[in-house]
C-alpha cells in the first residue's frame, strides 16, 4: 500500500487532526511501520487456533446487589466544602 501525503491528509481529516510538514512526514514513517507489522501478522499460519474472546480462564465474582441506605445525605455533605441545604454547591460550568 503506498502512503502518500494525500492519504495522510484524508486520515486527518476524518480523525479531525491537522498535521505540519514535519509531524506528516512522521506519520508516514508511523504509518507504514504499523502496516509492515500488519503484513508479517498475516503471514502467521492460524489454522486451527480459537478467537481470543478473554484474557484469562476467570469470570467475574459479583456480589449480589442489596440496595440500602449506606450514607445519609447529612453525612455525604458533612465535609463538603460548599454545601446549600442538602445539596453541595459547585461553580458554574456551562456556558450559553
Amino acid at each position: 500500500m503506498d502512503i502518500n501525503d494525500e492519504m495522510i491528509a484524508r486520515l486527518a481529516d476524518l480523525a479531525k487532526l491537522e498535521f505540519d510538514g514535519e509531524e506528516t512526514e512522521k506519520i508516514k514513517g508511523d504509518l507504514s511501520r504499523i502496516l509492515t507489522y500488519c503484513e508479517t501478522l498475516n503471514q502467521v499460519n492460524t489454522d486451527g487456533v480459537e478467537p481470543l474472546i478473554f484474557m484469562s480462564e476467570g469470570s467475574n465474582i459479583l456480589r449480589e446487589d442489596i440496595p440500602g441506605l449506606t450514607v445519609t445525605k447529612s453525612e455525604a455533605i458533612k465535609n463538603a466544602p460548599s454545601k446549600d441545604s442538602d445539596y453541595f454547591k459547585v461553580p458554574k460550568f456551562i456556558e450559553k
